[in-house]
């Protein structure tokens, strides 16, 4: 059986890897695409014509969708960061700290401790986000039942499509202690931890909560831990299953984050 799981893990993490590659050389080609677009509308401008640019020319937004319906391994995925992507914000907490994250859900209240003196860049984040309401009525919009074990949340787009504009440092990933052979790391039950695009440094507003203890590369952020209560709760999402009867997709049990706050200890 051992082997059989490390055997499914490797061709996971082996899809995973082309689907990464194919998503890097889509964006090559839409940002080649983008200069050709682009030199053309500076001749027009230089001619004495009028040109509007219309946006959607990027692949990301493409590549994130792909992310939703993707296989049950698939690691949780986060959208591409734009080509104009704002700051991250500007460190405000107090980085020797404990911190709550509150999350006032439709199916119960899910409390997330944080440290940040082992994640200061992830805790102010969400500390600046959930005092903007960033979180307040979105949807987790993806739930893994084989392979992985998450609920995924974080996005206002409620599609895995949607970030705040920014993205943070990877932060805490030694913690995780020494991969094994097969390169994955154990993200036990209850952590919670940033999705990213697959790329270092690429965190944005989606996160993960792990109900069960979950293989993945040591490549994403682990910043906080759910309360045994919060935990059930997210485990009693997690056997209502998934639409559709598939491993990986929107959780049959709709969860709503109606509130989030995250206050100083």
């Amino acid at each position: 059986m051992a082997g059989t799981d490390q055997r499914r893990r490797q061709l996971a993490r082996e899809k995973f890897e082309r689907q990464q590659q194919r998503r890097v050389e889509a964006r090559q080609k839409a940002k080649r695409r983008n200069v050709i677009i682009a030199s053309v509308l500076a001749v027009v401008v230089a001619a004495g014509g009028a040109a509007y640019a219309v946006g959607g020319l990027s692949s990301d937004d493409n590549d994130s969708k792909s992310d939703t319906a993707a296989p049950a391994t698939t690691p949780p995925a986060s959208p591409e960061p734009t080509e104009a992507a704002s700051p991250e914000p500007k460190i405000t907490i107090d980085k020797t700290a404990k911190y709550m994250m509150s999350l006032k859900t439709n199916v119960g209240e899910i409390a997330v401790a944080m440290d940040a003196a082992k994640t200061p860049s992830t805790v102010n984040s969400f500390k600046s986000l959930a005092d903007k309401k960033y979180f307040d009525n979105t949807k987790c919009h993806r739930l893994t039942t084989q392979g992985i074990f998450v609920l995924q949340c974080g996005d206002p787009k409620g599609d895995g499509t949607g970030g705040p504009g920014y993205t943070i440092p990877d932060e805490n990933l030694k913690s995780l202690g020494k991969p094994a052979a097969d390169g994955s790391v154990t993200y036990k039950a209850g952590t919670v931890a940033m999705a990213n695009t697959g790329q270092p440094h690429t965190g944005g507003s989606q996160f993960f909560l792990v109900y069960k203890d979950t293989k993945l590369p040591p490549t994403y952020t682990p910043f906080g831990t759910m309360d045994p209560a919060s935990l059930k709760i997210v485990d009693t999402v997690a056997k209502a299953g998934v639409e559709g009867a598939t491993g990986d997709g929107a959780p049959k049990k709709a969860v709503t984050i109606q509130k989030a706050t995250v206050d100083k200890l």
